[in-house]
């Protein structure tokens, strides 16, 4: 109740306080890129349930139809202002509606496209069971899962057997030691990791 309680307050706050720079970002967006300002891609949420995710637009136009991973610090299809906005997480801002809607919470499991979770195992199931989060634990060890997908010859296959595997099961023992504190910790360690 109190983590919920806390989701709606600093969301809904969120959004108020940063609306300016969300105009500054649409600005930047539209005057670098052709394409709407606002990116949305179905996720698998609480309960295996699809919702919309939003995030600001950080790639050309369709750039998901090559590929749901990005791969290295130059992928060819983030535009210039993308760079920028991927770096300090600006992209991510636009959850903090998903966040107010109740689709997501601030910290818990990042929640993957349906191609992914199909593949889990009844154990890896269990992350799916709570609201996926802005961020996690897993988020911040792979802050820069772009450069490691870069040095693997099959992508997809190192993405899913050895980073998400992984993220899933240090999602697996943040759920098995939830508490309103321990959430607190992971927003302030995120934000040391985006600016390290």
């Amino acid at each position: 109740m109190l983590k919920r309680v806390f989701d709606i307050l600093f969301s809904f706050g969120g959004l108020i306080i940063l609306s300016p720079v969300f105009l500054i970002i649409a600005v930047i967006i539209k005057s670098d890129s052709k394409g709407p300002v606002i990116y949305r891609q179905t996720r698998v949420g609480k309960d295996g349930k699809d919702f919309e995710l939003y995030k600001f637009r950080s790639m050309k136009t369709e750039s998901d139809k090559h590929g749901l991973l990005t791969v290295g610090g130059r992928d060819p299809r983030i535009t210039g202002s993308g760079y920028i906005l991927r770096k300090y997480k600006l992209d991510e801002l636009p959850q903090l509606a998903n966040v107010f809607k109740g689709d997501m919470s601030f910290v818990g499991p990042r929640p993957e496209v349906r191609r992914y979770t199909e593949l889990y195992d009844e154990n890896q199931k269990k992350v799916l069971s709570i609201r996926p989060g802005i961020t996690d634990v897993a988020s911040i060890k792979y802050r820069n899962e772009n450069e490691l997908l870069e040095k693997s010859s099959d992508p997809e296959k190192y993405y899913i057997e050895e980073i998400m595997s992984d993220k899933i099961r240090m999602n697996l023992d943040y759920m098995n030691d939830r508490s309103f504190l321990r959430d607190v910790k992971v927003i302030f360690r995120t934000f040391k990791a985006i600016f390290e």
